[in-house]
């Protein structure tokens, strides 16, 4: 079975991007649409689309983690992945902030092309965008494994 991941990627609805994600960086992986539960507990990154219905799922997954019903689950934040490329209208922009307030952390991931048509992306062939993003994550998941160890 291996070791466990350094953190889980949780696509809160189908074709949220958690398995595109997981591939990028072999010491994580994707939770597969569940809440991960293990012994040592889990660090984990919600992963939505940038639309009306990705939002509303990111919403409902954190409203079930801060609700305290999920022991050992400690949610870094939410990766909102672009579902179009371009600037998201404002309309959504808004309900990602309403629903990012419910999560230590908000991050955006742009449009990736390449994961239109099925094709893998090395990470260093990422947007700048994107490349900063994964670092962002990198360094939150790290303080909060840090916090939940103590």
């Amino acid at each position: 079975m291996g070791r466990e991941p350094s953190f889980w990627w949780l696509g809160v609805h189908g074709g949220a991007g958690e398995t595109s994600l997981a591939r990028l960086d072999k010491r994580t992986k994707a939770a597969e649409h569940q809440w991960p539960l293990t012994a040592a507990g889990s660090v984990i990154v919600l992963v939505a689309r940038s639309n009306i219905p990705g939002l509303r799922a990111a919403r409902l997954a954190a409203t079930e983690w801060a609700s305290g019903s999920l022991p050992g689950i400690h949610v870094a934040g939410l990766v909102v992945m672009a579902d179009a490329p371009g600037r998201l209208p404002k309309e959504i922009r808004d309900f990602a902030r309403v629903v990012g307030g419910g999560v230590p952390h908000m991050w955006h991931f742009p449009w990736v092309d390449a994961w239109r048509y099925g094709h893998d992306v090395a990470t260093e062939e990422l947007p700048k965008e994107a490349r900063t993003t994964l670092e962002q994550v990198q360094i939150t998941v790290t303080a909060t494994a840090g916090l939940t160890a103590k």
